[in-house]
């Protein structure tokens, strides 16, 4: 129970790679504020705030599930307010919630990459702005955002030139935050998967079945999250870590279990060689 009584604010925490990171840290003792725009149930999407909070609940922890649209900032301060009165301030914030779009320049529409940059960049920015003023008041604080290593590679930009700038942006911010904070003792790190992980947007919008089958659980990156956000913040800060490293360091030497198909080859993720 390394979070004992910390409290956890994870954006995007409805379902896939958010949610199994919000039930591993309430594994360790975290409360759990979801900040996450469903409410209501999808026809093609599991899960709503309120079926992730009631499973973080079941674990014996608190969760305070909250309606959020981080592109706007009233409703980032709501949330920041809502939380520090219900759990008394924040230790850890993961920036998990992001849009995706693999599309070409030349079908790239204005609606398409204002919502991916909304999410992605401006909605980490401010979502970790807002939060700043809390964290400097924790004992260990944490901020780690789901975005991919800084590699200016032409090939991760020429495919999908949007969504690249998107997500860089997002590790930009890490970047810049981790040398910012450091007087403060607050750690900034991003944490991207090694390959493709089993979730809504693999299933829908990359592969299908296919892809899901060489993918694996989002278990993996959640085992990760925990290990680093229980580092001390004032050593382990500005790193782009890579889940299976990660877990390596760790001790971890089998990842099969991890595969959803272990008899399959596994699919590289996007920005990872």
């Amino acid at each position: 129970m390394r979070l004992q009584n910390k409290t956890v604010l994870i954006t995007g925490g409805s379902r896939g790679i958010g949610k199994a990171i919000a039930l591993r840290l309430a594994k360790e003792g975290a409360n759990i504020v979801i900040a996450a725009k469903t409410v209501d149930p999808h026809p093609n999407l599991e899960g709503t705030i309120y079926t992730a909070a009631a499973e973080i609940e079941a674990l014996g922890v608190k969760a305070l599930p909250l309606q959020v649209d981080i592109r706007f900032e009233d409703q980032i301060e709501k949330a920041i307010a809502k939380t520090v009165e219900t759990f008394g301030g924040i230790d850890i914030l993961v920036n998990n919630a992001s849009a995706i779009s693999l599309t070409p320049t030349g079908l790239t529409e204005s609606k398409r990459f204002d919502l991916m940059h909304g999410i992605n960049v401006r909605g980490t920015f401010f979502m970790s702005k807002a939060c700043i003023p809390h964290l400097k008041n924790a004992s260990n604080p944490h901020i780690l955002t789901l975005s991919p290593p800084l590699d200016m590679q032409p090939k991760w930009f020429g495919a999908h030139l949007a969504y690249t700038m998107s997500k860089y942006g997002m590790s930009m911010v890490m970047l810049g935050l981790a040398e910012e904070l450091k007087p403060l003792g607050i750690a900034a790190n991003a944490l991207w998967p090694k390959t493709t992980i089993a979730t809504a947007a693999v299933q829908n919008l990359l592969g299908g079945d296919y892809l899901m089958q060489r993918s694996r659980k989002p278990e993996i990156v959640a085992d990760a999250a925990a290990a680093i956000v229980t580092r001390s913040s004032k050593e382990c800060t500005g790193n782009f870590f890579i889940d299976e490293e990660v877990l390596q360091q760790e001790g971890v030497n089998d990842f099969t279990v991890y595969a959803v198909d272990p008899a399959m080859p596994l699919q590289p993720d996007l920005f990872v060689d």
